[in-house]
């Protein structure tokens, strides 16, 4: 099985290099299933069905979140009661909506189970139920149903905490990557078995500040006066996925693909087996 990671989609550019690039992407690496962190996908907060609908039409299988889940609060009241949309699973008991999916997908070996998880971090984060703990039970009722094939999206601030989800998991889950700054690490790796990245970075604008106009963070920071962050019309963009190969819950390879606007040339850099 092969499986394809975009995180943090941020706004009207992100979805437009995603619909440009992403169905020959899948076709030309031979992507099972993709999986998208989308909770900045409308204008930079939120996700509406609108924007929803647009990126499961651009080859996008499953939509994950974020802190910014509820951003546009009416849309995700009504996607989370789709199956293609999750939210961090650990946010408090009784909202709408889950952070689990298992998925049947269609390979060349036949359909294969994935389950996928999405989970947010402590540190800078809403209130939520300890990720850590919930990854334990989560993962443990996936292994007593023998559902091998797992992997978490970990939306969180602190990269120690990604670096804990990884050391809590390693042979335990097939790939752990992290989501939420909008800064690419340079950490891909295989570790024992489990494919890992702290942080895929955002697919959107790359010229300004985490996908943002830089007018705002620059004022915010020079004079203290804040204000509200809005995503440029127009800008260069990237696209940036993890793809894992995984072989019955195993991460057998991995490589992070990179796509800049006006540049037909992909860029791979592959993963280092531990």
């Amino acid at each position: 099985m092969r499986i394809g990671f975009i995180g943090d989609i941020v706004g009207r550019p992100g979805r437009k290099i995603i619909k440009e690039n992403l169905i020959k992407i899948k076709k030309e690496y031979e992507i099972d299933f993709i999986i998208a962190n989308g909770e900045n996908a409308s204008h930079g907060f939120g996700l509406t069905i609108e924007g929803s609908k647009e990126l499961l039409k651009s080859g996008i299988d499953l939509i994950t979140g974020g802190n910014h889940s509820f951003d546009k609060k009416k849309d995700m009241m009504v996607l989370l009661e789709t199956s293609n949309v999750l939210r961090p699973d650990n946010y408090p008991e009784g909202l709408i909506g889950s952070g689990i999916k298992i998925c049947e997908i269609e390979t060349q070996d036949g359909i294969e189970k994935l389950a996928v998880i999405n989970l947010m971090g402590i540190y800078g984060m809403p209130t939520v139920e300890n990720p850590f703990n919930w990854a334990k039970k989560l993962v443990s009722n996936l292994h007593e149903q023998n559902i091998k094939n797992i992997f978490i999206d970990f939306h969180a601030e602190a990269t120690s905490e990604k670096r804990i989800m990884l050391m809590m998991f390693k042979n335990q889950v097939s790939a752990i990557c992290g989501t939420h700054t909008h800064v690419g690490t340079d950490d891909l790796q295989i570790f024992e078995n489990t494919a890992y990245l702290t942080d895929i970075g955002l697919t959107g604008c790359r010229d300004n500040v985490i996908g943002m106009d830089s007018k705002i963070p620059i004022q915010k920071v020079t004079t203290g006066l804040g204000g509200h962050f809005e995503v440029p019309n127009s800008c260069k963009s990237i696209l940036q996925m993890m793809v894992v190969d995984i072989d019955d819950g195993k991460a057998s390879s991995a490589f992070k693909i990179k796509k800049y606007c006006h540049n037909p040339k992909i860029f791979i850099t592959e993963a280092f087996i531990d």
